[in-house]
């Protein structure tokens, strides 16, 4: 930039030079290194969004990066610190995807020239265009090809056309790229001016480069540059603090919490740059720092008054009033707003307040579910609060209505509560106490109480008010209200008995926040107890793992589901894997049976866990997939019901070795993971994909603490430790022995399972002792072995043909191998096969010689079951050996030759005449330095091509 060329619009106004250049950052500054690689990476399409609302850091953001990309201070205003304080800030801006860094290059030929524009409010079309010449204008020393088209009088006011196409050829024919950095992009309202802009980077030839900071309403067509591939984003997501730059913050701010402290308020504010730093400006002062975090709300007047003026004030009052209102529930829906507001125009509204740099934020379902950020609903139902009693009661019988009639009755009966509407609540929690059964903590303030010589007459509203403490957790005030439930002398006697039986289930649901296993059990006798069972023969255990109950009525099934699930979430809860999945499948048809689709969810989405553990991969799959197609797994309802579906996912793509799926799971089923068994599962996972990226401690760590996690709930008869601690301890066994801590292993490994015996005899394979191992391997063609998990059962195969293979015994290991294959190829299971020892491979390959019914899989195989390290490249590695590498049609041809077919058959297989392929077979020869089919297959699997 020209500091010293006098800066001018067309009609000789000034320009403000404090609008070219950013300006000084507000310290002290946390260097976020993970962000400036972003906009470094962004650089490779045309346009980069930074949008989010105010407080983000947006404009922190790009000045840190725009001074480190042109060499200069990134962090004027204050000390650097975190991570990247003695390290690169970030590297000058990349353009086009490849290019050579800068900082590497000689000539710095693509170095990319940056403008900043800083648009104020009220920039109309003429002197926004006025500071976007000077911002392109190029240096005195660099070339001059953009200072024609772009000299103040060439360029008075909008460009006209022809001169922004002459301006596009003048960008076009430039060495180095453009970089425009346009803060606050959002005050644009002129759509001349963005009409340009726009048109300059379709035309240039990507010679200028657009990144841009921007609040709600952005003047772009994003859409447009979306589906086009051209379009980098980061938003409120990217934006957010983790936890190690939250610690960074409070240091800078010569302030300290501990770990959990930090946590906590990471979790208060969301990660949000401005409420953090009021939070670091606050702490200093506060005499116990840890309850003044965990105390954290919008009632602070620095955090309410910058959510008013700078979060609300720029909306639109009809805007506002509708955040207002739908404040009265947790998240909405469009229809949930229709019916609170009694507007009809809510769904744009909403779909408008969640869109790029928007208030809101949405779900993936259909409908979207929008919430607010929780400071920012704080400070909305605390305006609530103030609206006139029987205003505020109307918003929530409103939503009790809707929730009620939508399948959501927790919600309904809470509001019903929250609304007064004594009689509303009472009949809800009648009709509808099998989905009133809490399965996840939905942890909210209690309603006001009902008056008490109200409660005194009505039991069954006291009973109502019982359940819906119990799902929220809230134990003490649930107890509290049970004992008010206990005279029942006001009842009609034909109530009476369900009366019981709804007692019953609220004890039942107590007792699942109490952690006291032998109360959960004792609760659900009482509750089955309740619902004779004519012709039933057995205990409840059998009753629940039948098929679906026949001959019964609903209310019968509606005792089963909810007493089932609750047995079967506590075998979950010790381990008890198998009697875990019979339980709740069992409770998951009862409730089918009866229509409550919640606690079919509930079962539904754990037994979909179950089945991917035990090897049932496909009904995993298929199983996990319908219970997010349920109903209430739409919405930000249910999440820790939908993480256990995910999870479900998760499992079954590590099982098939598809990482990149696995870890896209594992993101989405974090919900779950507040349940150890959940917890462990998610572990056991992550474990082995950081074991797969090399992080063999970062795994190890993992392992440990979900062990200790696990510990508890247990029996207090001290009964078995369950499968998922036996996986558990496998994993941590097996990197014990990679790292050669052979002792600490085999010290892991003691105990009764097939997962550690199969684990034990890995680790004595790993010390070189043969026979060992082959004698502690238990028998994975027994008919007991039936009964283990899949994986398990496989990976015991698969160690059983590497070692018949170790002692000679070639026939045998590949007897086993197709034995093992049998086993695999039904489900997909391919992990144990392509991260087991080296040694598998070439047995695979051989295997493909001497005949399989599954030579498609083998050899998917033979190309995944690699040495980690060269997993990802080798064939192209090995091609490039070659004097003249294969073709693309001739590799596929390539494989083809390891089986049996024929040519005329591979010709067939592949839709192309005998004699191409005939040509294509020579010409793999010729590269081959082969005369015969045998002999260039074996060459192509010496490089490693198949």
């Amino acid at each position: 930039m020209p500091e010293e060329r006098r800066q001018t619009t067309g009609a000789g106004a000034p320009l403000l030079a404090s609008r070219l250049t950013p300006g000084p950052l507000p310290g002290p500054v946390v260097l976020r290194p993970r962000l400036l690689r972003q906009l470094d990476e962004g650089t490779a399409v045309p346009v980069t969004l930074v949008a989010a609302p105010a407080g983000w850091g947006k404009t922190t953001l790009l000045t840190s990066w725009y001074q480190a990309a042109t060499g200069g201070d990134p962090v004027r205003g204050g000390p650097v610190t975190g991570a990247a304080a003695g390290g690169r800030v970030g590297s000058p801006p990349k353009v086009g995807a490849g290019a050579p860094d800068p900082s590497e290059a000689g000539s710095g030929r693509d170095r990319p020239d940056l403008g900043w524009v800083s648009v104020e409010v009220g920039d109309d079309g003429e002197r926004l265009w006025s500071y976007l010449a000077a911002a392109l204008r190029p240096a005195p020393s660099r070339s001059e090809a953009l200072d024609g088209p772009l000299r103040s009088e060439a360029l008075d006011g909008l460009p006209r056309p022809d001169q922004l196409e002459v301006l596009a050829a003048a960008l076009a024919a430039r060495e180095r790229p453009v970089l425009l950095v346009l803060d606050d992009l959002h005050r644009i309202t002129d759509p001349a001016a963005v009409a340009g802009l726009e048109f300059l980077l379709r035309h240039c030839e990507q010679r200028l480069r657009l990144v841009a900071g921007a609040r709600a309403g952005v003047p772009l067509a994003v859409h447009r540059w979306r589906l086009a591939g051209e379009l980098a984003e980061l938003g409120p997501d990217d934006l957010a603090f983790t936890g190690d730059e939250v610690a960074d913050l409070l240091t800078a701010h010569g302030t300290a919490l501990p770990v959990e402290g930090v946590q906590r308020l990471r979790e208060r504010t969301g990660g949000w740059p401005a409420m953090l730093r009021f939070a670091a400006l606050a702490l200093p002062g506060q005499s116990d720092p840890a309850r003044w975090v965990g105390q954290l709300g919008s009632d602070q007047p620095d955090i309410a008054g910058y959510l008013r003026e700078e979060v609300l004030g720029g909306l639109d009052p009809d805007d506002r009033e509708l955040l207002r209102s739908t404040a009265v529930a947790d998240a909405a829906c469009a229809g949930l707003a229709d019916a609170v507001t009694g507007r009809p125009d809510t769904a744009a509204r909403l779909a408008e307040l969640a869109g790029v740099g928007g208030v809101l934020r949405h779900d993936d379902g259909q409908p979207p579910w929008y919430r607010c950020h929780p400071l920012l609903a704080d400070l909305l139902r605390d305006e609530l609060a103030r609206l006139p009693a029987v205003d505020a009661r109307e918003l929530h019988r409103r939503a009790a209505g809707w929730y009620a009639d939508n399948g959501r009755p927790a919600d309904g009966l809470r509001h019903a509560l929250r609304g007064g509407d004594w009689s509303g609540a009472t009949e809800l929690f009648r009709t509808t106490w099998p989905e009133l059964a809490p399965y996840d903590r939905e942890g909210s303030t209690a309603p006001p109480p009902p008056p008490a010589e109200t409660l005194a007459r009505d039991p069954e509203l006291a009973l109502a008010c019982a359940a819906e403490r119990a799902y929220a957790g809230d134990l003490s005030a649930a107890e509290g209200y049970l004992r008010s439930a206990g005279a029942v002398s006001e009842l009609p006697v034909p109530r009476r008995e369900r009366f019981a039986r709804l007692v019953a289930a609220v004890e039942l649901a107590v007792a699942r926040w109490s952690d006291d296993i032998p109360a959960v059990r004792a609760a659900a006798a009482r509750l089955l107890a309740t619902h004779p069972v004519t012709g039933a023969s057995g205990g409840q255990d059998q009753l629940l793992a039948t098929a679906e109950p026949r001959g019964t009525t609903v209310e019968d099934a509606d005792g089963w589901a909810v007493a089932g699930t609750a047995l079967g979430l506590v075998d979950v809860a010790v381990g008890e894997l198998g009697s875990a999945e019979r339980q709740l499948a069992a409770a998951s048809r009862a409730a089918r049976t009866a229509g409550w689709v919640r606690t079919e969810l509930t079962g539904a989405s754990r037994v979909a866990l179950l089945r991917a553990v035990r090897g049932d991969l496909r009904q995993a799959e298929t199983g996990a997939r319908s219970a997010l197609a349920l109903p209430p797994g739409q919405g930000w309802s249910c999440r820790t019901d939908r993480g256990y579906a995910y999870l479900a996912l998760a499992v079954v793509a590590l099982l098939r070795d598809q990482p990149e799926e696995a870890a896209a799971n594992l993101a989405l089923a974090e919900p779950a993971t507040g349940e150890p068994a959940a917890g462990a599962m998610v572990a056991w996972c992550r474990s082995h994909l950081l074991r797969d990226a090399g992080d063999r401690t970062g795994g190890y760590r993992l392992l440990v603490s979900a062990r200790e996690r696990l510990g508890g709930p247990r029996e207090q008869s001290g009964g078995p430790r369950g499968e998922l601690e036996r996986w558990l301890r496998a994993a941590e066994a097996d990197l014990h022995a990679v790292r050669g801590d052979l002792d600490a292993a085999r010290e892991l490994l003691v105990g009764a399972g097939p997962e550690l015996a199969v684990g034990l005899a890995r680790v004595e394979f790993r010390a070189g002792d043969i026979r060992t191992a082959e004698a502690v391997l238990p028998d994975w063609q027994a008919p007991e072995a039936a009964d283990w998990p899949l994986p398990v059962r496989v990976e015991a195969a698969v160690l059983h043909v590497v070692l018949a293979e170790q002692v000679g015994d070639g026939r045998r290991a590949h007897r086993s191998l197709e034995a093992a294959l049998d086993l695999a190829e039904a489900e997909g299971v391919r992990r144990p096969f392509t991260r087991a020892d080296p040694a598998i491979r070439d047995l695979l390959a051989a295997h493909l010689d001497t005949g399989t019914a599954h030579w498609s899989a083998v050899s998917d195989l033979v190309r995944g079951a690699e040495e980690p390290d060269e997993r990802f490249g080798p064939a192209r590695a090995a091609l490039a050996e070659l004097a003249e590498p294969l073709t693309e049609r001739e590799v596929t041809i390539l494989r083809y030759l390891q089986s049996i077919l024929s040519n005329v058959e591979i010709a067939a297989e592949l839709s192309l005449s005998i004699n191409t392929v005939k040509t294509h077979v020579r010409n793999i020869y010729r590269k081959l330095d082969a005369t015969r089919r045998r002999e260039a297959v074996r060459r192509a699997r010496e490089l490693r091509l198949i």
